[in-house]
Order: C-alpha cells, then structure tokens, then sequence
C-alpha cells in the first residue's frame, strides 16, 4: 500500500535513512563520515480526498492507498510539496531528508532547484469533472503568490502530463475556429451570452487570417461568456436542456452536446457547461499521454491516470467547482491558441519500459508493463526517482543492497540519484509500475 514504510522501530528508521547519526568518541576531533545513501527509501504518501474523486473499490488511488472509509479518494501524492509531503518514516518528511541529503538529488537537480525535488507525482481517479482551469506561467505565479498567497500558495509554475490507466476524457485547449464558428450558429444559448457584436467578429474571421486578430475575437468572446451573470448562465442552460431534449427525439445528439448535458447533471447552472463548446474534446486510451503546458485551458473529466508536474499547487480556475473562482485572472492569462493537443504514445526506452518525456526540464514518466516471470533494470542516473507499483507484485532491488525488497500492488519507492535498479516480477501476474524523475535532457 502507499502507507508502506520500514518496519523499523523510530530510532532504528531515522538512523537507516541517515537523519540520526552514529554516537561518536567525544575526544575524537575528526568530523564523522556521511552516512550512506540508502538504495530504497519505502514512501508513506498523502491522499486527497476532492469531492470529484471516485470512492471505495471503484478508486484506483483508494486500493493503492489501502482508504476504505467510504470518502471520494481523488489524489495520491508522491514528492514534497508542503500541502502533502510524502514521509519516510515517523515524523520524517522526504522534503526535510532530501534537504539534509542534497546528494541523493544529485549535483545539477540540487543546484538547479535548491535542494527540493523539482516534482509531484500524483495518481488521480476522476468521478466527475475537475474545474476549466489553468496553470499560471513562473512569472505570473510569483505574482499570484505575492497578491494572494492564500489562495496561490506557491510561486512555481505548474505545467502537468497525464498519462492514461484506463480510458481518460479531458477538455485542453481552444476548438479550431471553424468548430467555433459553428456553435455560434447551432447553439443559440451560446451566441446570446457571447453578445451579437462578439460573435459577428468571431464568425466573420476567415481562416487563412489566423494569428492575432483570431486570438483577439476568441478572448473577447471568452471573457464574455464567461462574465455573463448567474441569472442569464441558468437561463441559458435550462433552455439548452429543453431544446436539445426537443431535438434528441428527432435526431441523435452530437459528442460535444452529450457531454454538456453530462456536466450540466454535476455543476447545474455552472457556467462550464457552456465553455465546454470552446474547448476540444480529448481521449486517451491507456498508455497515451496529454501535457499541459501553462496558461492553457484544461478540465479533466473522467477516468484514472498517473500525473506528474513541477511541485506546485497553483490553480486558477473559472467554472465547474464549488472552489474559489478567479475568472478575469484566467481570462486574462490565456494563450488563446488553437490547436488540438499532441497525444504522447511514449518511446520505448528498453524493452518493457516506456517512456514519456514533455518539454519541460522538471519531469519525465516511465512505464514499466512486467510480464511474468521477466526482469528490468534501470542505470543509474544522475537525478532522483519515485516508482509506484500499480498493479501486480515482485521484488526491487536496489544500489548496494545485498538483498530486495518485496514490491506490491500500492507500494512507492523514493530512490536517490545514482542508484542502479532492478525489477523483477515473482507471481504469476505482470507487473505494472510507472517511475517519475527528472527529465533526461536535463540530465544529459
């Protein structure tokens, strides 16, 4: 389980993991040697319960984390990051033995993120919609922080991938303007918030135009929509459920006009239902990957997958939550870009490893698909790493330990920089891990 932790007693764990040193002679002046890095640091890891999250056996991050008690298990995070950081042992956080073992960041991870791990690791299982939000960029993050650091608790941008478990839905990023333009003209609700004037801009647009003046159209007519009062969003919304519940005995209902009814049954009269005409629909089969670099419109709607992202917590969001709302913040932040987002399949890196590599420095993601009875071992590299066992059992052994570890079904692993691994399965079922570190351009 993501409880896991050395079955130690307290003094015994902290000296193992090097947070509590060896007695020394008194009369010795000579300073005492660095204790050794462990290979393999067993991880107890934090669990979020949004109510988005799903609950009991239908949560793959409630099994992981062995939670039964009935709540929506959204989130398990892995890192440091101070609204969760992962322990290693009673009352020892990974952020503080990382902060007193530099080294097992590596020298260039170290010096480049001052002694923090760079990033978050997360296992999501999503129920229903999280909020149409977007990730502030480093300079608009510190001045979120520094303006409210209540609601912005940190100055660190959050660009993020998602890779598929099961199949996964998301909205990212702005339609294509002929997609645009055709919900001006189909969804009459729509139009009315976005006002005559905007939409007559955004319809008159011609393709081969592109660039600014669409950017410009679509921000206006955004921010419009989104602005619109609560009175008119309801309005607008109990009149697109009649219409289309009129027009789906007639005719079967588009994709995007499902999924609009859909959100409007969790977030009645939220105003994301209706931005979700603006965005593109996206699907990941498992094992496919979506990034999302900053300042760019996102929603994920359903499904399971493991994220990684730069250790940060800064959201800025505008519809389809009960959580604070900072809508000209985000109206105001966005690229306005349309395109519909690259889907990463991954490289395989090794036989039964593949590997997901953003284009950011922060993070990559592996994944590591064991079949029975086959084995793996990763080389050292000059960054840390978290693994979590998703399904399957096996053993892990790691640096210079003279045996392995049994590795099961929940377990995570924080392993230092440097530290050769191996993998190998030892039932009759495969193995599924996924391994998140920083990215190897960085590295290289």
């Amino acid at each position: 389980m993501a409880s896991t932790t050395a079955s130690l007693a307290p003094a015994a764990a902290l000296e193992r993991l090097g947070l509590l040193a060896a007695p020394t002679d008194a009369d010795d002046p000579s300073p005492p040697l660095p204790a050794p890095l462990p290979g393999l640091l067993p991880l107890r890891c934090a669990v979020q319960h949004y109510e988005w999250g799903r609950r009991g056996a239908d949560s793959l991050v409630a099994r992981l984390a062995g939670d039964g008690d009935g709540r929506p298990c959204a989130e398990l995070w892995m890192g440091t990051h101070p609204a969760a950081p992962s322990s290693l042992a009673p009352d020892v956080s990974l952020r503080d033995w990382v902060a007193r073992n530099p080294a097992a960041l590596g020298r260039a991870v170290a010096a480049r993120w001052g002694g923090d791990l760079p990033f978050l690791f997360k296992v999501l299982s999503v129920a229903k919609a999280l909020s149409i939000q977007a990730h502030p960029d480093r300079e608009l993050a510190a001045a979120l922080h520094a303006l409210r650091p209540a609601t912005y608790r940190d100055a660190n941008h959050k660009p993020e991938m998602a890779v598929a478990v099961t199949e996964f839905h998301a909205l990212c990023g702005f339609a294509a303007t002929q997609e645009l333009k055709e919900v001006l003209r189909t969804v009459p609700e729509v139009q009315e918030l976005v006002g005559k004037e905007e939409s007559r801009k955004l319809l008159s647009v011609k393709e081969q135009d592109g660039g600014i003046g669409v950017r410009s159209y679509l921000k206006s007519a955004f921010t419009k929509l989104m602005t619109a009062c609560d009175e008119a969003v309801s309005e607008a919304i109990t009149n697109l459920k009649s219409r289309l519940k009129s027009e789906s005995k007639a005719r079967s209902l588009t994709k995007k006009e499902q999924l609009v009814l859909s959100l409007e049954k969790q977030y009645p009269g939220d105003v994301g239902v209706l931005a979700a005409f603006f965005l593109n629909f996206v699907k990941l089969n498992p094992g496919e990957a979506l990034y999302v670099s900053a300042n760019e419109p996102h929603a994920y709607l359903s499904g399971e997958c493991i994220e990684c992202m730069a250790t940060s917590d800064n959201v800025v969001r505008a519809g389809l939550t009960p959580k604070y709302r900072d809508v000209q913040t985000l109206c105001s932040m966005l690229t306005y870009n349309q395109a519909f987002p690259e889907i990463l399949q991954g490289m395989p890196v090794q036989p039964y490893v593949t590997r997901y590599t953003p284009s950011t420095d922060e993070f990559e993601v592996d994944r590591y698909l064991l079949p029975p009875g086959k084995s793996v071992t990763m080389s050292p590299v000059p960054g840390p790493s978290i693994f979590i066992v998703l399904t399957g059992e096996g053993e892990i052994q790691a640096g210079f330990m003279t045996g392995s570890a049994k590795a099961k079904e929940g377990d995570v692993f924080f392993v230092p920089a440097h530290t050769k691994v191996k993998l190998y399965t030892s039932c009759p079922r495969s193995m599924q891990l996924y391994r998140a570190g920083v990215n190897s351009s960085f590295l290289s």
